[in-house]
């Protein structure tokens, strides 16, 4: 078992575990992560920092109801003749951690006892003629893959950190995590290490009574909170609460502006659901002439000891400014409009597809079943009808012949070829991975144009079960922003967390665009669509991404690495479509060239027609 701080990464996943460690009141903690990122790693390792004798349960995903929240022990009753009472899970993890891998995957009733116990501290039995109340008072963990799908939002009401979510896609901690893993750990140096950050969390422990948060910052926490569209009380709350536990963690007393900055971070920015708007409203509030430098007004000069002006006072608190570290954090992306048909498109071979339907394809996991057919039991979900038909009429020979052998049989003797897989049929979706380019002076053009085109498409997301993944490429690398998924709120959160400026990675984009759909079609999306906005001028080698001090590469050579990386998407069936957004005097023909290379369809923004891109997709 890899220990908490062996675990390479992850550092604001971390950060979050540690909060919660000095203060359990802020409820759980959320990890949102792709697969193979060491989430659910790191959330095991969480027990290593807790007092020692603090529970830690793990929550099953097919966990039935007497177990999740108690009853008759059966067995145990019958043995007995006393009614015995088992305690559920929940009532297991009390004042301790309740940890849940794959938390979007979680059966709804499952969900709803565990968000009624968070609410009450308790678990209500009633059951099998037994009335009794459990103490369950937890924290939860929550690991899952945005991919699988999203947490019911009551439960995330319940919690009060959620870690954004950040891909890992570096050279360097790579290779470490794989030394890590591989090599040989001093045992002696990591129970060191751990036995100093229990050190730290059990005093900070004792300085959270002893941290004030003053007027101010609370305000500013709460006008955060109405600016970012945050809905509900506890969200304040929980604010509140990390950047006192930041604070405690540093041993102050006092909360400064990188406590409120984390809280921010971990508490509000991740249920943001709107830009703040405070440019627009500066720019409509007329702006008033400062007097003259000679001049006074005379109410200062002759009373300076006046009691302020109740309405002046309420007006300033009216037009407070929104922290500057939201600025910091977020950008203005307003939605404009985008060729809507341009998000209809169906891809050639879904071209005779039924009306109001994306096509449908067979699988072994999910789906109406349709029929069964021979298969292992590993590869699929048993038919166990069609198994007991097959099997049937060999039953006497078969049993004859273990006699003969001297093997005693049940009642049934079944073999491998008479096992009969499941087969589904499903509705699939197309994945729209949209790739945006957030460098340079046109970057606010951009974020406009992809949010409309991702908010349009995720409302009929729906109908179709098509799916959207969002990838910025901005610096020296793309970054994952918003990983397959079909969920409005998200997707507008992430754009609205979008920093811009820097160099183009065009390279980096294509390649983790490229990942993204391999990592898609391991999941049964094998209908995927690139769509890029970008003028095309890659100008970052892909090198870059991986090492800090590489130099800039010639021109040809990043050509190089576009187009085999072009050829390879176009070569792996993936269709493609270039919205160039460029200007048509300072164009150089980049766009359509990239276009070209990757064998899909290029469309000039400005000028183009929303049936001129459909029929262009469709032919």
């Amino acid at each position: 078992m890899i220990a908490f701080t062996d675990i390479v990464g992850m550092d604001l996943a971390k950060q979050a575990l540690m909060l919660l460690a000095v203060d359990p009141s802020l409820g759980g903690v959320v990890i949102p992560s792709t697969v193979g990122s060491g989430k659910s790693t790191l959330a095991r390792a969480f027990s290593d920092i807790l007092p020692e004798g603090t529970p830690f349960v793990e929550l099953p995903l097919n966990v039935t109801e007497d177990r999740l929240i108690g009853g008759v022990d059966l067995e145990a009753t019958l043995a007995s003749g006393q009614r015995i009472v088992q305690h559920g899970v929940l009532s297991k993890a009390h004042k301790g951690v309740l940890y849940v891998d794959s938390l979007s995957l979680l059966d709804s009733s499952a969900v709803s006892h565990i968000m009624d116990a968070m609410s009450r501290g308790v678990v209500l039995v009633e059951r099998e003629g037994l009335s009794e109340v459990h103490p369950a008072d937890f924290m939860l963990v929550g690991t899952y893959d945005p991919s699988d799908g999203e947490v019911r939002m009551g439960l995330l009401d319940r919690i009060g950190i959620i870690v954004p979510f950040t891909p890992v896609n570096d050279y360097r901690a790579r290779k470490l995590i794989v030394s890590l893993v591989m090599g040989k750990r001093n045992e002696e140096d990591t129970q060191d290490e751990l036995r100093m950050l229990r050190g730290i969390i059990g005093a900070a422990r004792e300085q959270l009574p002893h941290v004030s948060i003053t007027n101010e910052q609370i305000k500013g926490l709460i006008q955060t909170a109405i600016s970012l569209g945050v809905e509900g009380n506890r969200v304040d709350i929980f604010a509140i609460r990390a950047a006192i536990a930041n604070a405690a963690l540093g041993q102050r007393t006092e909360v400064d502006d990188e406590d409120m900055k984390l809280a921010v971070k971990l508490v509000l920015v991740p249920r943001a659901t709107r830009m703040p708007e405070r440019e627009q409203e500066q720019e409509e509030m007329p702006q008033e002439e400062p007097p003259p430098p000679d001049e006074q007004p005379q109410d200062e000069t002759e009373d300076e000891n006046a009691p302020p002006d109740e309405t002046d006072s309420d007006a300033d608190e009216e037009q407070e400014e929104t922290p500057d570290m939201i600025e910091e954090l977020m950008m203005d992306a307003i939605e404009t409009e985008l060729p809507d048909n341009i998000l209809n498109i169906s891809l050639a071979s879904k071209k005779k597809a039924k009306s109001g339907s994306r096509g449908e394809a067979l699988n072994n996991k999910r789906g109406r079943f349709v029929r069964s057919q021979p298969g292992e039991i590993k590869s699929g979900k048993v038919a166990l009808i069609p198994t007991l038909i097959s099997a049937a009429p060999w039953q006497a020979a078969r049993k004859a012949e273990k006699a003969k052998k001297g093997i005693k049989t049940g009642a049934l003797v079944i073999s491998t070829d008479d096992v009969k897989i499941k087969r589904f049929r499903d509705k699939s979706g197309t994945l729209f991975i949209f790739m945006v380019d957030a460098s340079g002076s046109m970057a606010l053009n951009r974020m406009r144009q992809a949010k409309g085109a991702v908010a349009s498409l995720l409302q009929n997301a729906y109908v179709h079960r098509d799916q959207v993944s969002l990838i910025s490429f901005r610096g020296k690398h793309a970054q994952v922003l918003l990983p397959p998924s079909q969920s409005v709120d998200r997707a507008k959160r992430e754009l609205d967390v979008l920093p811009t400026g820097g160099g183009t990675p065009l390279a980096s984009a294509l390649l983790t665009g490229w990942e993204t759909a391999k990592q898609a079609r391991t999941k049964g999306i094998t209908q995927i669509m690139f769509v890029m906005i970008t003028d095309g001028r890659g100008n970052i080698p892909l090198g870059a991404a991986y090492d800090p001090n590489a130099t800039k590469a010639p021109k040809e050579e990043l050509e190089k690495e576009i187009e085999a990386l072009a050829l390879s998407i176009q070569a792996d069936g993936i269709a493609s479509i270039v919205v160039d957004t460029q200007m048509n005097y300072l164009s150089r023909g980049e766009a359509p060239k990239l276009a070209q290379k990757l064998g899909g369809r290029y469309f000039y923004l400005p000028n183009a027609k929303a049936e001129q891109i459909v029929e262009a997709a469709l032919s």
